[in-house]
């Protein structure tokens, strides 16, 4: 679908590049042409990670970060604009999760989780868009968020209160910075399974048999399907694209929204035959 000239001569940051869900549209946006640089925490996953990027090393920038230090974000945009003379695409992908009961939780766990999403997101995209302004070359934003950042969701409140505040900055940049040729859109994942969020989120068979169930389509996302949406919405076939979450999860939140949607978990001849003797009676 996509020519693997798509985004030469673009350089992309992604920030948790190093693993997961950040790796695979590293990998990628490098497929497509890209200049990639990764940032994360651990300098060691991100040497290995890059390797899995591209075999040019020229290509591959890793700069070691936490998005929570404003200074330490604002060295490392330095570094990589040093490297590639800009950057054209952020991905703001770092994040961080864990299922807690509310009453429960402590204020350093609330603060671990919205520092690294909410401000962390923050960081990097100032210090991204003041280049992007500066040298007039517009660019694109994108951050990834999750649908219960406009429906909330129970025990993970310090993610939900902090994407939420994530999808509010999309938006409100979309409109701010437009004028500086700078695009600002989401990407809101379902399920996708991932080493780190999947044993934090997924701990036992029974959630992960919840979770699936929970879906219309009756199983997970796959990575590429979410790298392939990213280097769509960042590339200039999606010019006109700003202000824009676009959910992937197989129909997840919507299903569960409605008042009869579980029916969709029953064999549907059963349901047939159930609403059929309703309309009998």
């Amino acid at each position: 679908m996509f020519r693997e000239d798509l985004l030469a001569g673009k350089t992309v940051l992604v920030t948790g590049g190093g693993s997961g869900l950040g790796l695979s549209m590293s990998k990628r946006f490098a497929e497509v042409g890209a200049n990639v640089a990764i940032t994360g925490r651990s300098a060691e996953r991100l040497e290995k990670a890059a390797g899995e990027i591209s075999t040019d090393a020229a290509r591959v920038a890793t700069v070691a970060c936490d998005v929570r230090d404003p200074a330490a974000v604002d060295a490392m945009v330095a570094e990589v604009t040093a490297r590639f003379g800009g950057v054209d695409v952020l991905v703001n992908n770092a994040a961080g999760n864990f299922l807690a009961t509310t009453e429960d939780l402590s204020p350093n766990g609330f603060n671990a989780v919205v520092q690294t999403v909410l401000y962390g997101t923050f960081h990097a995209t100032l210090a991204v868009g003041r280049g992007m302004i500066e040298r007039g070359t517009g660019g694109s934003i994108l951050n990834i968020v999750t649908t219960y950042a406009w429906t909330g969701s129970a025990f993970v409140v310090p993610s939900a209160a902090a994407k939420a505040g994530v999808l509010a900055m999309t938006r409100s940049l979309a409109v701010e910075w437009a004028t500086y040729g700078i695009r600002t859109n989401a990407i809101a994942p379902g399920p996708f399974p991932t080493e780190g969020a999947w044993n934090a989120l997924m701990p036992t068979p029974e959630l992960e048999t919840e979770a699936k169930a929970r879906i219309p389509m009756g199983r997970f996302g796959r990575h590429e399907e979410l790298a392939n949406l990213a280097t769509f919405l960042v590339s200039d076939g999606a010019a006109y694209i700003n202000g824009e979450v676009v959910v992937i999860d197989g129909g997840e939140w919507i299903a569960s929204g409605g008042e009869f949607n579980g029916l969709t978990r029953m064999p549907r001849d059963a349901v047939k035959g159930a609403l059929k003797a309703m309309r009998g009676k």
